[in-house]
């Protein structure tokens, strides 16, 4: 193995962080552990990793940099922190938890990336390969982290990768046989700092694809559009507007594809239990991913048809005295809270605002078209979406000190035939520790409401 006998730090000791120090323990490693945070119990980790570790809590030790050959970053620590550039110019070997990943595993990959739709389209793919090849595994930012099943794979295993940009800014040979990227928006711009990083990041996931590797693109999105005269994969595009040439599109109420010389109606819109445009372009992703990669037609129908959708993704919590609660608490930029609005078919009270991304709010304050009748705001952002609704013309909103107020206030703002949709347009940081979190105190909240 080429980690036997290495002495790597895992840098970051999430969920993922953990899984990649016991994969490289068993590979053979001499594990070294770092994390900021001091509260972490250094026994327990390596307990987790399943053998001897060092584990360093604080600050980064930078004596260690002598020592290490190897450093395994977790997802979320940015690849500009001085101690990595100090890494960097003493030529320390830095991979992803991802890289990792897939050079201990076996078989095909399947890797999904993009701003927003990421989660659906990796989970609604995943059911469908599951239907098609018992030996397959959905991994990556959906939950479960690539390092954690790495060793079950095989040569005849499909793995189905949910995969960021930070996940991708540390790839080495990732190399997939179909890729798709669903579209890019602005995010993450605290963390790339210009949009032409973040696209960068995002289209690395093409840059060990070969001409016999598929490559999934949006055809509306001017980004991927253009990408796709580029690549060296072969492209397959899917279309909300378009009527394509090749590839999968929507026409009269239907997903329909069209390749390699045939054109069949894949499903109608009315057999899907998904809600938006946004999630009829994440099926028509899933569509193309699956029948490039053999997946019969029959078996793809049949998963769409039972496929109900992603908690926290625009996800239906209950109606009371006629109000219907949505919990979209992945919408966690703009982009993705644009396409919730734009599902709603009610009159809709809109919660909104949280931690800090550095986004602009102009174009999605600018898409409300008169759905949304109040807006709830709360979080680090409040004012400044406050001031950006005020300076276009939109004055319907209250600004509220905590999660509960929100959704008390939003309940006492809407009435009998509105919605009440949880979509924030930010991230969840500094108030839960995700957007999970976040999203299920939104759904223990209106239930006991």
């Amino acid at each position: 193995m080429i980690f036997k006998g290495k002495k790597t730090l895992v840098y970051g000791l999430g969920k993922s962080g953990i899984a990649a120090g016991a994969l490289l323990e068993k590979a053979g490693s001499e594990v070294y552990l770092y994390d900021g945070n001091t509260q972490l119990d250094k026994e327990k980790l390596c307990q987790e990793i399943g053998g001897p570790c060092q584990v360093m809590l604080g600050n980064f030790p930078r004596e260690i940099i002598k020592e290490i050959d190897l450093v395994v970053l977790s997802p979320g620590v940015p690849t500009d922190l001085p101690e990595i550039t100090e890494m960097k110019t003493v030529n320390i070997d830095i991979i992803g938890e991802i890289e990792l990943a897939y050079l201990c595993s076996k078989g095909e990959v399947l890797a999904i990336t993009g701003t927003n739709g990421k989660t659906t389209t990796t989970a609604l793919l995943g059911e469908i390969i599951k239907a098609y090849n018992e030996n397959s595994f959905v991994v990556g930012n959906i939950g479960t982290p690539y390092t954690l099943v790495a060793e079950k794979t095989d040569e005849n295993s499909t793995v189905v990768a949910e995969v960021s940009s930070f996940q991708l800014e540390t790839i080495r040979t990732f190399h997939p046989r179909v890729s798709a990227i669903l579209n890019i928006t602005p995010d993450h711009l605290d963390r790339h700092h210009t949009m032409a990083a973040y696209i960068a990041a995002k289209v690395r996931i093409t840059e060990n694809q070969t001409e016999g590797d598929y490559c999934i693109l949006n055809y509306e999105d001017e980004v991927t559009r253009k990408l796709g005269e580029t690549l060296r994969a072969r492209v397959i595009y899917f279309s909300s507007k378009s009527v394509l040439a090749e590839g999968v599109y929507l026409k009269d109420q239907k997903i329909v594809l069209r390749y390699e010389d045939t054109e069949e109606v894949v499903c109608d819109l009315d057999d899907l239990q998904l809600l938006g445009v946004h999630n009829y372009e994440n099926v028509m992703a899933a569509v193309a991913m699956a029948l490039v990669h053999k997946v019969p037609l029959t078996t793809i129908r049949k998963v769409l048809g039972e496929f109900a959708g992603v908690a926290h993704r625009i996800e239906f919590v209950t109606e009371k005295n006629g109000i219907a609660y949505y919990n979209d608490s992945k919408g966690t930029n703009p982009d993705a809270a644009i396409k919730a609005v734009a599902a709603m078919v009610r009159p809709t009270v809109l919660i909104a605002g949280g931690y800090n991304k550095d986004a602009d709010y102009r174009e999605w304050i600018g898409s409300f078209n008169g759905k949304v009748k109040k807006m709830v705001l709360l979080g680090e952002t409040k004012e400044d979406i406050a001031r950006t609704a005020m300076s276009l013309g939109f004055h319907d909103y209250v600004l509220v000190d905590s999660f509960e107020e929100a959704v008390q206030t939003a309940t006492e703002l809407a009435g009998s035939g509105d919605a009440v949709l949880l979509s924030p347009a930010c991230a969840s940081w500094g108030m839960f520790k995700n957007f999970e979190e976040r999203g299920d105190v939104f759904k223990k909240l209106v239930k006991t409401e």
